[in-house]
């Protein structure tokens, strides 16, 4: 399957990839922040740039994301987007590439980025990469919520063992990203099961929401949302102002997305949707990207390919 999904040409990965990338500009992902708000969506906005190698590479990263902050600032309050942070594309050194691999640079950048937007009231997410990040990625929200940074939220991983234990060190009223995590990881890291992972993820969001986190619930699978809502809020005794769910730009879920903000699913009435919102400063940053992903998630490049099969043959 990996040499499949290598050959594949990039105008091709660029026809898979179109539907959930927001544009090759921070003009165009602007856009479409702007058209989410008219549906009653919220975003934070990600720049599509990894596997970083040169300097010169980290120095326009780290100029895109100072414009990205800049720019949320300039949106009122009430819909303002976020900004999710992806330490890997701070440094030439990352450390999933190998041994001596210190990260040089990012946390500098992570740290500059923090005051930045808290001066502007931006919020930003440390997004979790694979485990090899997870320590060094929780270890620096420490440092930065002891230094008075409660604007910056970090991602736990439910298929990773270690999760469990890290939520005790989730700082309480900590924004947190509950995912199940897209890093293919070996048997002894993660659990593979995606089920069980999904109930992890009801499980773990009932602990953050009693430890008086605010709770940002990544998925698509709308039994799990109807689980969240029904089952896990009651239990931990909170409002809507306590959590918010949240999705892929591009994933096909606008029925969902819209019955939740017009109060018309379960109990609680209107419930907050914030759509991860990717984009690129030039497709083939895009494309790169998604290839990248296909390779570490074998069953969403099964389906990829699938469907581009069918499209080249002509079926539905």
């Amino acid at each position: 399957m990996s040499f499949f999904v290598r050959m594949l040409p990039g105008p091709l990965v660029k026809v898979f990839a179109r539907p959930y990338v927001a544009g090759a500009s921070l003009r165009e992902a602007l856009a479409v922040v702007e058209s989410l708000h008219e549906k009653k969506l919220l975003s934070t906005m990600d720049l599509l740039w990894e596997d970083i190698h040169y300097q010169d590479e980290v120095d326009a990263v780290i100029n895109v994301y100072t414009q990205m902050i800049q720019a949320c600032a300039a949106y009122p309050e009430n819909w303002r987007p976020t900004v999710s942070l992806k330490p890997s594309s701070y440094t030439t050194k990352a450390l999933q590439r190998g041994e001596g691999m210190d990260a040089a640079g990012s946390r500098e950048a992570i740290l500059t980025f923090s005051e930045e937007a808290k001066a502007k009231n931006v919020g930003l997410t440390i997004d979790m990469e694979d485990h090899h990040w997870t320590e060094w990625t929780l270890r620096l929200l420490e440092e930065i919520w002891a230094a008075g940074g409660f604007h910056v939220g970090a991602v736990l991983q439910t298929r990773l063992n270690r999760t469990r234990e890290d939520l005790e060190r989730i700082p309480p009223e900590a924004r947190v990203r509950l995912v199940i995590g897209i890093y293919n990881e070996a048997p002894e890291i993660a659990i593979t099961d995606r089920a069980q992972m999904k109930v992890r993820m009801l499980e773990y969001a009932e602990i953050l929401l009693k430890k008086g986190c605010f709770v940002e619930f990544a998925t698509h699978d709308e039994r799990v949302i109807h689980r969240f809502l029904e089952e896990v809020v009651p239990e931990a005794g909170v409002d809507a102002s306590r959590f918010e769910l949240q999705m892929l730009y591009g994933v096909p879920r606008e029925g969902i997305q819209q019955q939740l903000v017009q109060g018309k699913l379960g109990a609680l009435g209107p419930v907050s949707v914030r759509l991860y919102v990717p984009f690129a400063t030039d497709w083939s940053l895009a494309t790169a990207y998604c290839k990248r992903r296909l390779l570490e998630n074998p069953q969403m490049a099964t389906a990829v390919l699938k469907n581009l099969g069918r499209a080249l043959l002509g079926r539905k």
